[in-house]
């Protein structure tokens, strides 16, 4: 008896030993993508036009990484904080963690060459080689072409500079030691030519990280068979939102919309005149940047609906938006 429980004991110091040296492995030495690309970024008109309308209005970098207004329906951006970060992801809105995203105006990045923000933008990787959690989602950025990639790098070069520091984000157990295995090599696609619109709206619905959102999950892994059916969910201020089916399903998806609706729904929020619908905590609210979105070009939205019509139809049923005091109630 006495041997057998000097052998268990030997299996489990060997079993701990065995997870020390993994951990240790995948904290020390995770991510390993690669050193950042020795390039140097030309700054022309062109590329910052660009740039513009794509970190604005098609990847929205800005919407994360500036501050939203949650007291107006669909949040626009708060005025003089383009850019700027602070931007608050934590147990409030449901994320294991505790994030404040970070200021990408030259402010905070005049160090940073555009090799690494070129790496951590497609690999997920910082500038100090830490990993970055997917809430920005580098795995659709390493996707898309590199010209476009570098007019957002040279269009992020030219903000207004910030003079704000953020705080350090901290990840909940065990994503804290999961997230050094997430980043990888960039596999960097091609622009179509965007009178291919099947073909240049897949590349927008990829840049746009539409599957992102508009897919449920489960413990972050995609649901198979429910790509773009919606229904994942996303914390609000006073609430729980789900995210919309949008495969071509007639009835709970948008099978039954025309072109011309589909465009309005975003062109809607580029209306000058559209009033600002205030929102109180608790209320109907939607993490939808449309203030962006709707003023992506006609054409590229023509070209997203093209591709949306292509999708598998999913039928998904599910309640949009929850209250916090429903959940408390039920």
């Amino acid at each position: 008896m006495k041997k057998f429980g000097k052998w268990a004991a030997y299996v489990v110091v060997s079993f701990i030993l065995l997870v020390i040296i993994v951990v240790s492995y995948v904290v020390l030495a995770l991510p390993n993508v690669g050193k950042p690309e020795i390039i140097a970024i030309a700054i022309t008109p062109e590329r910052v036009a660009r740039g513009e309308y794509l970190a604005n209005h098609v990847t929205v970098c800005t919407d994360c990484h500036s501050k939203r207004d949650w007291t107006v329906f669909a949040a626009p951006l708060v005025p003089g904080t383009l850019g700027g970060g602070g931007e608050k992801f934590d147990a409030s809105v449901g994320f294991p963690g505790d994030v404040e995203v970070p200021n990408i105006t030259p402010y905070n990045l005049k160090n940073w060459t555009d090799g690494e923000i070129f790496r951590a933008i497609t690999c997920g990787v910082e500038k100090d080689g830490k990993a970055i959690f997917p809430l920005m989602p580098w795995p659709f950025y390493a996707k898309m072409d590199r010209e476009d990639l570098y007019s957002i790098i040279a269009y992020i070069r030219t903000l207004n500079p910030i003079k704000a520091d953020r705080q350090a984000s901290t990840l909940s157990f065990p994503l804290n030691i999961l997230v050094h295995t997430m980043p990888g090599k960039a596999t960097l696609g091609t622009k179509p030519d965007e009178h291919d619109m099947l073909k240049y709206g897949a590349y927008l619905v990829n840049a746009a990280a539409c599957f992102e959102c508009h897919t449920d999950v489960d413990k972050g892994t995609p649901l198979p068979g429910m790509d773009f059916a919606g229904g994942r969910e996303f914390g609000v201020p006073g609430g729980k939102i789900h995210s919309a089916n949008i495969t071509p399903d007639k009835t709970t998806g948008i099978g039954s919309w025309t072109k011309d609706q589909f465009i309005q729904h975003f062109r809607h929020y580029a209306d000058a005149a559209l009033k600002p619908t205030h929102v109180n905590t608790g209320e109907f609210q939607t993490i939808m940047p449309w203030y962006a979105y709707g003023k992506m070009k006609q054409s590229d939205l023509e070209a997203i609906y093209t591709y949306l019509r292509t999708v598998k139809p999913v039928e998904h049923k599910f309640v949009k938006f929850v209250s916090n005091s429903e959940v408390a109630a039920n």
